[in-house]
């Protein structure tokens, strides 16, 4: 009998933590077909972040290490000098990412450190309780947005994509959803090519990826993927932002 389907071996029997209708599960999934795909596994090194995906570690089948608050893309260098022979990818939020870690990422983006990054999009802090975070959108409702954000008061949302892009050092940079199945496909394609490019010896990769969270947008999934495509899109457009070659 032919297989036409089967687990990637880079995920582990661990139950997912995540919340229903959360997207982090699908890219957990994404990330790791590529590496289980590329062949890398017996030397691909992951940095969890803190935030939703805290508990990343249990879920990759590969060496992963627990990063400081926003400090993933500091671990994952200092993983990559030590061996350059190690694949090395840093999986964070926006809150741990664009806000705590916005120094670690421009400066480890700017020195065209020869990592891999998944950053994940959901447009507000997830775990801490659905409070503003750098992405948040104007108008959206959180926890200390309760009126909406006002970007008179709290600034414009920051496109991490688009602001690294205009650096010299990084290598690949791209924008993907996982709002539905044509989204999720181009995704996948865009997670493997910023792994080639790290064993390319390209340079800094980062994938952004639009996430929903029904829970902080009081939601339903249906909704949160809805509102993904019809909100979220038209504020960080997808595609690649840069590529060398």
């Amino acid at each position: 009998m032919a297989v036409v389907y089967e687990k990637t071996k880079l995920l582990t029997d661990k139950p997912l933590h995540y919340c229903p209708g959360c997207t982090h599960g699908i890219i957990h999934r994404l990330v790791a077909e590529a590496i289980d795909e590329l062949g890398i596994q017996g030397k691909t090194i992951g940095i969890a972040p803190v935030g939703c995906a805290v508990f990343a570690y249990d879920y990759f089948n590969c060496d992963m290490m627990e990063a400081a608050h926003g400090r993933a893309p500091a671990v994952a260098t200092g993983c990559k000098r030590v061996n350059p022979n190690n694949i090395v990818f840093t999986y964070q939020g926006d809150g741990d990412l664009a806000s705590i870690g916005a120094a670690e990422i421009t400066h480890a983006a700017t020195r065209g450190e020869n990592i891999t990054v998944i950053f994940v999009n959901n447009a507000i802090y997830g775990m801490t309780g659905g409070q503003m975070a750098p992405t948040t959108l104007p108008g959206q409702v959180t926890t200390t947005s309760p009126y909406g954000r006002d970007p008179k008061l709290c600034g414009y949302p920051i496109r991490v994509s688009e602001m690294l892009a205009t650096l010299d050092g990084p290598a690949y940079i791209s924008r993907v959803s996982v709002h539905d199945v044509k989204h999720i496909m181009e995704a996948k394609k865009a997670i493997k090519k910023a792994f080639e490019m790290q064993i390319a010896g390209k340079g800094f990769s980062l994938v952004e990826v639009l996430s929903a969270c029904p829970t902080n947008w009081g939601m339903t999934p249906q909704e949160a993927l809805k509102w993904v495509e019809s909100n979220m899109i038209p504020q960080y457009p997808l595609g690649v932002k840069k590529e060398v070659e």
